[in-house]
């Protein structure tokens, strides 16, 4: 099988070939003989009733930065000619996220997009989550003042961070009597206008915070992140060391309740986040850590996204 593939995601310069997912996507579609184009999404366009982009046809070499691709000539390409399209550019989930997601919802499922975007829309990763809250630790999602405080004299030790934020930015530590928390709620209040998540923190978090793969709702692997020394966060980019990680039982439980919820919303990729039995996020935007996996010795998880996506093609 031999399909046209458009991948919307940051511009291929800018990314890190050596721990990129959609980067490790576009190899693997490539050695499967699949046509690939590349394309920024402040090209995507809507016209009529075409939705367009300005693409251009892309090699991807596993190389070092600089050294990974080969672009072609740049033309408008009308995406319904198109088999697939990789919705992979990375958050902030904006209004302008959005808004391309309805764009992408007019070839949507006659030109498959992965995720789909409407489901995208409505599920953000740390909105989606909050339907299971037995799984998770106590959380508030709120601007209220009066609430997030009243939320930390009850828990003491918490973690308040954007609720459209990504890759760890914005995520801040407040300790139990500790005098900034007015002060990092004023700078909240001037910088977003969406509400706040408030969670209570997760001490366990020193142990890892493991990103699980699930494909098609199947749990695959996961991949424990591991906080730098004093650094609350364990974001890969910001010195988190991962490794490789089977499912624990308790990991296995929540990837079965929530699976449903993933099938019926049509997520191919999605990558969820645990913390010492509790499940913090589902990712369904641009899920990472596909790459690591494989380096320490776990599955190509970019070969079962495709033997995924070929079945809904075939």
């Amino acid at each position: 099988m031999k399909l046209k593939v458009a991948v919307q995601m940051d511009h291929v310069s800018t990314i890190n070939p050596v721990g990129d997912s959609t980067f490790a996507m576009m190899l693997e579609a490539q050695a499967r003989g699949h046509e690939l184009l590349h394309y920024t999404p402040d090209t995507l366009s809507l016209k009529g009733d075409v939705v367009s982009a300005l693409a251009q046809p892309i090699s991807v070499t596993d190389a070092e930065k600089g050294k990974h691709f080969t672009l072609g000539e740049a033309s408008r390409v009308d995406l319904s000619t198109q088999d697939v399209v990789l919705m992979r550019q990375d958050p902030p989930f904006d209004m302008n996220y959005i808004t391309l997601t309805h764009l992408l919802e007019r070839i949507h499922p006659q030109t498959l997009v992965v995720n789909p975007p409407a489901a995208v829309r409505n599920a953000p990763e740390k909105i989606l989550v909050t339907e299971f809250p037995d799984l998770m630790p106590p959380t508030l999602v709120t601007r209220d003042r009066a609430e997030i405080h009243a939320f930390r004299r009850e828990h003491g030790n918490i973690i308040v961070k954007p609720l459209y934020g990504n890759g760890g930015a914005g995520v801040f530590f407040i300790q139990e009597g500790d005098h900034n928390l007015a002060s990092l709620l004023e700078l909240f209040e001037a910088n977003y206008r969406e509400p706040f998540m408030v969670q209570r923190y997760l001490p366990d978090v020193r142990k890892g915070d493991k990103r699980i793969i699930i494909i098609d709702g199947e749990p695959v692997m996961g991949l424990n992140r591991i906080p730098a020394d004093g650094e609350a966060r364990s974001n890969m980019h910001v010195g988190g060391r991962p490794e490789l990680s089977p499912l624990t039982e308790r990991e296995k439980e929540i990837c079965a309740r929530i699976a449903p919820a993933l099938k019926e919303r049509d997520m191919i990729f999605v990558g969820i986040d645990v913390i010492g039995g509790y499940l913090t996020e589902i990712n369904v935007t641009s899920p990472t850590g596909i790459r690591e996996i494989k380096r320490f010795g776990g599955p190509d998880i970019a070969v079962l996204i495709w033997d995924t996506i070929e079945k809904r093609r075939g």
